[in-house]
């Protein structure tokens, strides 16, 4: 008998590995990543357009976002983002993420601590949304975007496009929302490698892999609201095409609406289980500054850690 099952059954371990670009499964914002990812039914800032396009037109304000993510083995990802409130009823939003790291010395078999040569890797998407509140309820949106890698001399590159839907259903602050991002054709790199074999040598193409699609269904709501004290929790559901399905669950405590803890949890998840993080806000002359921190703890792979930087005007 097996001891130690997560909350769901781990359906999809098979499909581990089979996606391109899977940087673009990592959380953006300090507030959405120390929530655990449950944040389809919460966004409602500049990285909406990571996790819903339907939340953009929720937050009301133009803002612009910047975030910087301390990610594994020296790794670093930059977002930068812009929303602009063109009604109470339509926002447009532009975005980039840029995931680097330090180049890498080139190794051989006969210089296994590198041949003086270096190679670089890194990763961009960058895109487009637009958000349409269909109701005083309802809001629909769609992300453009266009995803690159680059790995020493191979690129590889392509277009894809998120839908989401946002809808509060009138009971006390209750949202249901729906996102399926990270959806277009298969990817693999330009050109063409040579391989040996007994009869000679050939050239073929790369093989091409799936974007990393996921859908996700959430819903989020202020269990408690009582003067300056609000606590809000969020559950979500994700179904990646390349991974196992897997359950989160959100909270975030907000005090005067200055004053932000959160904590997440994740389930089905060997190494990142717990997330935390905290926030505040700052007006001043009519303008709002956020701060927003969050920590995730990878056990065998060390922590992660992202600030994230909001002006509302």
């Amino acid at each position: 008998m097996a001891y130690g099952q997560g909350l769901l059954p781990k359906l999809g371990e098979q499909r581990a590995g089979t996606a391109a670009v899977t940087f673009l499964k990592i959380g953006v914002g300090a507030r959405a990543v120390s929530m655990g990812g449950a944040y389809v039914a919460v966004a409602n800032d500049g990285t909406a357009m990571m996790w819903n396009p339907a939340g953009l037109v929720q937050i009301g304000k133009n803002e612009l976002v910047v975030s910087h993510l301390d990610w594994l083995v020296d790794v670093n990802y930059e977002y930068l983002g812009y929303v602009h409130q063109w009604t109470d009823y339509l926002a447009v939003g532009a975005f980039v993420g840029y995931l680097h790291l330090a180049d890498m010395p080139v190794t051989t078999e006969y210089h296994p601590y590198g041949n003086g040569e270096y190679f670089s890797y890194n990763d961009m998407v960058s895109g487009i949304t637009t958000s349409i509140k269909m109701t005083d309820r309802f809001s629909f949106g769609i992300t453009l975007k266009y995803v690159r890698e680059d790995l020493a001399d191979l690129v590889m590159d392509g277009m894809m496009f998120d839908l989401g839907t946002y809808y509060w259903t009138g009971y006390k602050t209750l949202r249901i929302a729906a996102s399926m991002r990270n959806f277009g054709t298969d990817l693999r790199p330009g050109g063409t490698y040579t391989r040996r074999q007994a009869s000679g040598e050939t050239k073929s193409n790369y093989e091409s892999f799936s974007p990393p699609t996921i859908f996700t269904l959430g819903v989020a709501m202020d269990v408690y609201h009582s003067g300056h004290h609000v606590f809000t929790a969020a559950m979500q559901m994700n179904h990646p095409m390349d991974d196992q399905e897997n359950f989160v669950i959100g909270s975030e405590y907000r005090y005067r609406g200055m004053f932000a803890l959160r904590g997440g949890y994740l389930s089905n998840m060997d190494e990142n289980k717990w997330t935390f993080g905290g926030g505040a806000k700052i007006s001043l002359y009519g303008k709002i500054l956020k701060l927003d921190y969050s920590y995730a703890d990878f056990n065998h792979l060390s922590m992660t850690q992202q600030f994230t930087f909001g002006f509302e005007f």
